[in-house]
């Protein structure tokens, strides 16, 4: 450790010996230049000490700055909120997606396991179609901007989702017709706003839906890494602030030429012992589709 002392009377010639002695290298100035003989100490003009101290002190501030802008800096810009919720509505879409995923749903009675086809363009065209079970096979659903269709091959018949179904469960799944076909989005529907936390490597946003927009949830709270925006866990609550449900996204890999969450696993905390799982088997994106693919011919397609 080094210091600057000036003034060197019979207290400060004390304090100085006292510095020394601790193993401080002390470098000092007095008007009287004999009063620091026999001190171990450095000696300057008083011009040259006191630029040497100015110049300390300015770092020391310098330092002290730095760790208290980054221990105590605010929430990020507006900006750095809407590309996190952006990030969100578009994680596992981009401009047309194409992917085959797994769906294992658990209740404490019985587990099944669906494997889908599913196409998306944007935020408003989505088609899933299911490949098995036998039972299930070729059961299609359709979203086009606000409207959905479903339809049933084993009777051969196309039903259309009125809105107010849209947060019924979607083939005895956790996931809601608009968990899947994804009607409400969160940047257009919801105010937003950066949670103040400690956590040094994930943002918190909260999000509440638009006094005008009917939505179920009364918030939802992201989790996101820093580092990407890449969200890993979603909190549902309802208008009483109960939290309802949680959704965990997990293995974050490289798939499709993009880093994605390739499981989400979806917990409702007022059903004891279950659970969703879907699990991305393979993804591409921004590869071209068929004009065709998102209409009620091709819903009725059979496979």
């Amino acid at each position: 450790m080094k210091a600057g002392f000036i003034g060197l009377g019979t207290l400060g010639r004390s304090m100085a010996e006292r510095l020394i002695s601790e193993g401080v290298g002390l470098t000092v100035w007095n008007r009287t230049a004999s009063r620091a003989d026999g001190l171990k100490a450095a000696t300057h003009t008083r011009r040259t000490l006191m630029i040497r101290l100015v110049r300390t002190l300015l770092l020391a501030i310098l330092a002290a700055a730095t760790v208290c802008n980054a221990a105590y800096a605010g929430p990020d810009p507006e900006l750095d909120i809407k590309e996190i919720v952006d990030r969100v509505d578009r994680i596992l879409r981009s401009d047309t997606s194409t992917s085959r995923v797994e769906m294992s749903i658990e209740t404490p009675n019985w587990k099944r396991t669906l494997t889908m086809d599913m196409w998306t363009e944007g935020l408003n065209k989505t088609l899933i179609r299911i490949l098995g079970p036998a039972k299930d096979r070729g059961v299609t659903t359709l979203r086009v901007e606000t409207e959905m269709w479903n339809f049933f091959p084993k009777i051969n018949k196309v039903m259309k989702v009125p809105p107010s179904m849209m947060m019924s469960s979607w083939m005895g799944s956790d996931f809601t017709n608009d968990d899947l076909v994804k009607e409400s989005s969160m940047l257009r529907d919801y105010d937003y706003r950066l949670l103040d936390d400690p956590d040094p490597d994930h943002y918190y946003v909260e999000l509440i839906p638009k006094a005008d927009i009917p939505i179920v949830w009364g918030k939802i709270i992201i989790t996101a890494r820093k580092s990407d925006y890449i969200p890993v866990r979603e909190e549902f609550y309802d208008e009483d602030g109960t939290k309802m449900r949680v959704m965990e996204l997990k293995e974050i890999k490289p798939m499709g030429g993009r880093t994605v969450p390739t499981v989400i696993e979806l917990i409702p905390l007022n059903k004891k012992n279950r659970r969703t799982i879907i699990r991305y088997i393979s993804a591409e994106f921004d590869a071209p589709l068929d004009k065709d693919i998102f209409t009620l011919r091709t819903l009725k397609k059979r496979i």
